[in-house]
């Protein structure tokens, strides 16, 4: 059983930037592709980012494109998420997960973690 965990949410000006990580306890992550998705208040949960078990491959909604940066360390059983140029609009609880194909739908991944919450501020 992977045990996801979040860290690097914190409050932050709208054009400031964050790196947001999500550590697996109890098994390795290589042989997963791996997701943050995003709950913003009041609404459900979105994909943000995708990355391929070996990491050759990403993929991000429109509106995070250019801004954010998937990326993971199978060795440290660690992603990421780069955030740069950050806008209001980016409030939300993120959510790692993973599962055993890059999908877009959060249906289609088997472990989550707690969610860190991200609050940007004009």
């Amino acid at each position: 059983q992977v045990h996801l965990v979040e860290s690097g949410g914190r409050s932050v000006q709208a054009g400031g930037f964050l790196r947001l990580s999500c550590t697996a306890s109890g098994g390795t992550l290589s042989s997963y592709a791996l997701a943050w998705f995003y709950e913003p208040p009041g609404s459900g949960r979105d994909f943000v980012a995708a990355i391929s078990s070996n990491g050759q491959n990403t993929y991000y909604s429109d509106s995070v494109k250019g801004r954010f940066t998937i990326s993971r360390d199978n060795a440290k059983n660690t992603v990421y998420l780069q955030m740069i140029n950050l806008e209001p609009l980016d409030t939300a609880v993120y959510y790692c997960a993973a599962g055993n194909l890059v999908r877009f739908r959060k249906d289609d991944y088997d472990y989550w973690g707690q969610g860190t919450r991200v609050t940007v501020s004009s």
